[in-house]
């Protein structure tokens, strides 16, 4: 999709976060907190991300879970701005801007993956999962 396809389908906020790359402000993501069963998708394109049984609330302000719905869910890509090493997470079917995971979750996985509240969306569990076409 072009450029301006993804400025008119996405909030000015989800393009900023998921098109440019940025990063909501910690503390005030509406997934902070949030229990109910489901799935988490990508809030650009609708890819199945996170299940809502890996999701724990790890204290850093973003909401976290300890890996994602499957190995094809998203991809890694080395980050070095800010003067820092991180390792990005980015939807696997549309490369947008997810996150960052990091290696110091909990068990099994030992991996928290943070990912900004405005990049994903929940789908309640029982409903299906809407794919996103151009």
């Amino acid at each position: 999709m072009s450029d301006e396809g993804w400025k008119r389908r996405l909030s000015p906020e989800e393009y900023r976060v998921l098109r440019q790359h940025g990063t909501e402000r910690p503390w005030e993501g509406c997934f902070l907190g949030t229990k109910e069963p489901g799935t988490y998708v990508c809030a650009a394109c609708g890819n199945p991300l996170f299940k809502s049984g890996e999701k724990f609330e790890s204290g850093a302000g973003w909401p976290s879970f300890t890996q994602p719905i499957s190995e094809d869910a998203g991809t890694e890509v080395e980050d070095r701005s800010f003067g820092m090493v991180r390792t990005e997470v980015r939807c696997a079917r549309c490369d947008s801007h997810l996150g960052h995971v990091f290696p110091d979750g909990p068990p099994p996985t030992g991996l928290r993956y943070c990912i900004n509240s405005v990049s994903i969306k929940h789908v309640p569990e029982g409903e299906p999962i809407p794919l996103v076409t151009e």
